[in-house]
Order: structure tokens, then C-alpha cells, then sequence
């Protein structure tokens, strides 16, 4: 897989971003364990070594889980490779922060994070990115600072050539396993401390992975 996957992603998002933000406006409100898992993450980074700061959302799309965050006290802001996708999140949610950039190439400063999100966002990033990917989180973070992915379970991928109200689409969605993420993290220097599988019946399980910087 080339570097086209970025700009099909890109591309793909800004097709659905109005559609797509209609779709998960309300998403979180019929999801306890997401919202319970994003609690945790919020208690974490209050109680971090790293301190109190900045909390980014990384492919955080039209903004829910920014400003959800935001509700539980978190000083939340979200980055999204979807021009379109950042000018909903700003319209829906003009009091929050939020930035086009890649999670290839992350436009923030070293340590400059007191906590990280990837909620759902890893899932069109090929196997060999994702170790660039988790190598920019590391270096963003500040020591101590948590880290929360939230990802689909399975094996293999598909191409997605449809959705959000039936607009054109093209991007792969790649489902791993969580052992397979998480080692990944320990490869990238992270301390891997919780993980939480939810609806590993259903058709379409996910789970959350919850780390921290090694050194922290």
C-alpha cells in the first residue's frame, strides 16, 4: 500500500464530513462503555505525573470526543487530516481548538501533550505506519502522560467504497487484534496498563488500549 492512503482518507472525509458528524453527534450518549472508558482516561490525565495541560484528539473528526472530554475537564483539542471534517468540528463546537494535520507527520511539539486520544482513528492506517504513527504519539506526550486508542477487533481488512449517507468512499478499515496493538506500543516505548474489550460478541467488537510513556 502506497502513500495514497492518505490522500484517499483525506479525500474520502471531506466527502462525508456533514453527514458523518449528523451520524455521531448523539453516538457517545448510547455508548457507557466508550463513555466510561473515556472517564478513565480523563482521571488519568488529572492525575498524571505529566500535569495538567493540553489533551489532544488525534483523528478527532467532527469534534464528540473533543468536547466530551471537554465536559469532563479536560483541556481537550482535536487534530484531523479532513479540512472538512475541522471546519465541522469548529462549527459544532466553536469553543474548542481544533487543527488539520496528520498523525504521520504530527504538527505539535515535543512533550508538549499532557494526554493523547486516537479514538477509532488508527483503524485506515496500514501495518507499516503504524509504527511512525505511535512514534509521533511518544514524542508529543510528556512523561507520565496517558495514552488512549480505541480501535476495531478482528483480522484482515476491507475497502470501504460507501457510507455516511451513501456518499463515495475509499479507504481501507483495518481490524486488529489487541495484542497485536499493543505490542506495537511496547515497540514504540510505551507501558501498555488496561485493556477493555467491548462487545466481543457482536459483529463489530472494539476495544480500548490504555498506556503511558515507559519513562513515566
Amino acid at each position: 500500500m502506497t502513500v495514497d492512503w492518505l490522500a484517499y482518507t483525506r479525500t474520502s472525509y471531506d466527502t462525508v464530513a456533514v453527514s458523518y458528524a449528523e451520524r455521531v453527534r448523539t453516538a457517545l450518549a448510547g455508548e457507557p462503555y466508550l463513555r466510561a472508558g473515556l472517564g478513565v482516561f480523563a482521571e488519568l490525565v488529572r492525575g498524571a505525573a505529566a500535569g495538567d495541560g493540553p489533551v489532544a484528539d488525534v483523528g478527532c473528526g467532527p469534534g464528540h470526543v473533543t468536547a466530551h472530554l471537554h465536559t469532563l475537564g479536560v483541556d481537550a483539542f482535536g487534530v484531523d487530516l479532513s479540512p472538512a471534517m475541522v471546519d465541522v468540528a469548529r462549527r459544532d463546537h466553536p469553543g474548542l481548538r481544533f487543527a488539520v494535520g496528520s498523525m504521520t507527520d504530527l504538527p505539535l511539539a515535543d512533550s508538549s501533550v499532557a494526554g493523547l486520544v486516537a479514538f477509532w482513528s488508527l483503524i485506515h492506517v496500514p501495518d507499516e505506519a503504524v509504527p511512525t504513527v505511535l512514534g509521533h504519539f511518544r514524542r508529543v506526550l510528556r512523561p507520565g502522560g496517558p495514552l488512549l486508542l480505541g480501535f476495531h477487533v478482528g483480522d484482515g481488512s476491507r475497502l470501504k467504497t460507501e457510507g455516511y449517507g451513501g456518499h463515495p468512499m475509499r479507504v481501507h478499515v483495518h481490524r486488529r487484534r489487541p495484542e497485536q496493538v499493543a505490542g506495537w506500543l511496547r515497540d514504540a516505548g510505551f507501558a501498555v496498563s488496561a485493556e477493555l474489550l467491548i462487545d466481543p460478541d457482536g459483529s463489530l467488537p472494539g476495544a480500548l488500549l490504555f498506556a503511558g510513556r515507559g519513562d513515566g
